[in-house]
């Protein structure tokens, strides 16, 4: 099987504009035509590099009508839409990013490779939900196990789970409530029954907070 890291950038869009035509109609051939209105391309273009996928074992080429992914092309492309995913919930649900998600997102999927993939995911605590709701591809995905030491939005901590504040990401209205609260980087943590547990005291935080203090498990 090629490696994701052969392919050029304009390729893996390719490729994952097939991805998504195909979610939409599974059981349909991608029609040039509309491959070539999502990549804003002329339909020649769009032919030629079906052609070259298709060399590549990537793609089926139905000559007039369309492509099919192969269970290789949809294996990479299916790759390509996970990376996309966990990135738009990182600019958005930890960084706080203000520009354009998905055009961000969109340049950062094509750079990074699966050992930061991986603590990608492992920091957003293995999401299975894209931003839109849908469900984020799960190839080659493994059964996950939190240990100790593992960095996590404190949202996504396991039951139960003790672990230690590391990081506080928040600025403005959302850092004052947290120094208000006495909430400190260094305090023990255990988030149970959507509460958590600081000390001798318990709160309850909004999605936003628990996804921008990040905590290790121990």
């Amino acid at each position: 099987m090629s490696e994701l890291s052969e392919l050029s950038e304009y390729e893996e869009m390719y490729l994952k504009r097939i991805f998504e035509a195909h979610f939409e109609q599974p059981d349909e051939i991608v029609k040039t035509t509309q491959l070539a209105e999502m990549m804003n391309v002329s339909p020649a273009s769009t032919t030629e590099m079906i052609q070259r996928l298709a060399r590549r074992g990537l793609v089926t080429h139905i000559p007039y009508r369309g492509s099919r992914l192969t269970s290789e092309g949809f294996h990479h492309a299916a790759k390509i839409k996970r990376r996309e995913s966990l990135l738009q919930i990182l600019l958005k649900d930890i960084i706080g990013f203000q520009g354009d998600i998905d055009e961000m997102s969109c340049k950062m999927e094509h750079v990074i490779n699966d050992e930061f993939e991986s603590r990608l995911e492992e920091l957003l605590g293995f999401p299975e939900l894209r931003l839109d709701g849908e469900k984020i591809p799960l190839i080659n995905r493994q059964p996950v196990q939190v240990d100790s030491g593992m960095l996590l939005p404190i949202q996504t901590l396991p039951p139960d789970t003790p672990a230690i504040i590391e990081v506080i990401l928040l600025g403005g209205v959302e850092t004052r409530t947290i120094n208000d609260l006495g909430i400190e980087i260094g305090q023990k943590i255990i988030h149970s029954n959507n509460e958590y547990f600081i000390g001798e005291k318990t709160f309850k935080f909004s999605e936003k907070i628990g996804f921008r203090v990040l905590a290790r498990t121990i």
